[in-house]
């Protein structure tokens, strides 16, 4: 209890930035791994998205080795890595959507070519680059200038949501319906590629490329569960993935542990649980079917 005190007094405390920042931030990511997660989840994207994540590392190495050989001065990494991440969300679309059997192919491809040309180009930038900052991140340190970019992203992918939920929730759930009523569903997937893919780049430069994959599935597969709409879904996994922040934030203060990390297994934990408590129903229900009928 007196960790926790200690916690509150520090998230209030005007000499502690970081904390105030750090829980900020991850109410404000949560609406986008809310929202994005919950049509990359129910579209079953999960691999692109994760493909992308990675692959924008070689933007990262790209751009940090041209600013401090510079050959291109003060070029930020999240230049570098939204190009790359545009690029791999054009190539893994166009694929996708033109030659199913080489989906997989080309979705490994990108992930491990991106990666590897990240750390070649860090290896050679001027001074230490240590990637795994980039793989891992840290929420507590996280800026001001970076809780206003996720801002105006949230903004952004809501009034998206808001203007294209039709369109959108059509795609997601029956794709050949969709075209049916003359939805350009080859122009939705792809716009929602690219939107994930800037808010991939921004989230994992904050948060780290392993916390984003998993929050990206983790809130909305546990929603998924109880969830009728793709409208629902996104509200309860928002709710998920800031109760999994919060929480990881304050377990990870009291205990000293990477906050990011133990927001994963928070999340992971409580997607177990939910799981196996909706097996366990599923065969109660079969059971009590199969008892009526026998009698």
């Amino acid at each position: 209890m007196a960790e926790l005190t200690t916690f509150f007094s520090a998230l209030f405390n005007p000499d502690l930035p970081f904390v105030r920042n750090a829980f900020l931030a991850g109410l404000l990511s949560s609406i986008l791994f809310g929202v994005l997660g919950s049509v990359v989840t129910v579209k079953r994207i999960a691999g692109l998205a994760g493909a992308i994540s990675h692959a924008v590392l070689g933007g990262i190495g790209i751009a940090l080795y041209l600013s401090a050989t510079g050959i291109v001065p003060h070029l930020s990494p999240i230049i570098g890595a939204i190009a790359f991440a545009l690029i791999s969300a054009a190539i893994i679309g166009v694929v996708s959507l033109k030659s199913k059997q080489r989906e997989d192919t080309v979705i490994q491809a990108i992930w491990a070519i991106g990666m590897s040309i990240g750390v070649l180009f860090m290896a050679k930038t001027p001074g230490y680059t240590d990637p795994s900052s980039y793989l891992f991140g840290n929420i507590l340190l996280i800026s001001n200038t970076d809780l206003v970019l996720m801002l105006i992203l949230d903004v952004i992918v809501l009034l998206l949501v808001w203007r294209f939920y039709p369109q959108i929730e059509a795609t997601a759930f029956d794709e050949e319906f969709a075209q049916v009523r003359g939805i350009p569903t080859q122009a939705v997937f792809l716009a929602i590629l690219s939107v994930t893919a800037v808010a991939v780049v921004l989230l994992q430069t904050f948060v780290g490329i392993v916390m984003v994959i998993a929050m990206l599935t983790l809130p909305a597969g546990t929603a998924g569960f109880k969830a009728r709409n793709l409208a629902s879904m996104m509200v309860s996994a928002t709710l998920f993935s800031s109760l999994f922040s919060v929480s990881g934030l304050m377990v990870g203060w009291v205990s000293d542990v990477p906050v990011g990390a133990m927001v994963v297994v928070i999340a992971g934990a409580f997607f177990l649980g939910r799981s196996a408590g909706n097996l366990v129903s599923k065969r109660r229900h079969i059971h009590d079917q199969s008892k009526k009928s026998n009698s």
